[in-house]
């Protein structure tokens, strides 16, 4: 009987160890489920809000204008009040704020695949959602409310940016969407508005 016990609960803790990685790995737990692939904003809207981190590119200042890609942690508020606006947490000693700083257009993609929702799907399969943001990556300023809500909707999903080190003079972004492509089905991007993406019907 102490056998069976013991090996009851060397199931069960390994049972959480799985549990706590695979919250570990996407931040939160999903809190809203997929919604049909031909409604596009609110895919869209899902796709940002479910993620935790993308590919942020800008125009390379030190590479003579060649494109440079980083992955990048960012949110889009708390997770139960996102905006569809990704803020992110950066410091000029890495090429993305500088660039951001020197030319500030860039994109930002994500894909549905760091979420878990697809399946055996290779990334790359269309079912598996994809979407990348065109637009300006700003500075937030400093004294204005809306870095109030950068820094909770950042430090909320993602905690130990508030211990980063404060010598690196981390500052908060935005990308000020200006395109957007979406891809989650079989026949090329979605037709799909910045107005359409920001004001979903619900």
């Amino acid at each position: 009987m102490i056998i069976k016990g013991d090996f009851r609960c060397h199931l069960f803790a390994l049972a959480l160890i799985f549990l706590g990685s695979r919250v570990s790995v996407h931040a939160r737990l999903l809190l809203v489920s997929k919604p049909d692939p031909d409604d596009a904003a609110a895919t869209a809207r899902w796709l940002v809000s479910q993620n935790n981190w993308g590919v942020l590119n800008t125009i390379s200042k030190d590479l003579g204008g060649a494109p440079f890609g980083n992955v990048v942690s960012f949110s889009d508020g708390l997770p139960d009040g996102g905006r569809g606006v990704p803020y992110f947490y950066l410091t000029t000693l890495d090429p993305t704020a500088r660039n951001a700083l020197f030319d500030q257009r860039s994109s930002f993609t994500i894909s549905e695949y760091p979420i878990g929702t697809c399946g055996k799907k290779d990334p790359e399969n269309p079912c598996c959602a994809k979407i990348t943001l065109t637009g300006k990556l700003r500075l937030v300023d400093e004294k204005s409310q809306e870095v109030v809500f950068a820094r909770n909707a950042l430090f909320s999903k993602h905690p130990e940016m508030k211990d980063w080190p404060k010598g690196h003079n981390f500052q908060f972004f935005k990308l000020d969407i200006e395109d957007i492509f979406l891809i989650d089905w079989f026949g090329g991007p979605k037709p799909l508005t910045v107005d359409q993406y920001l004001h979903p019907k619900t």
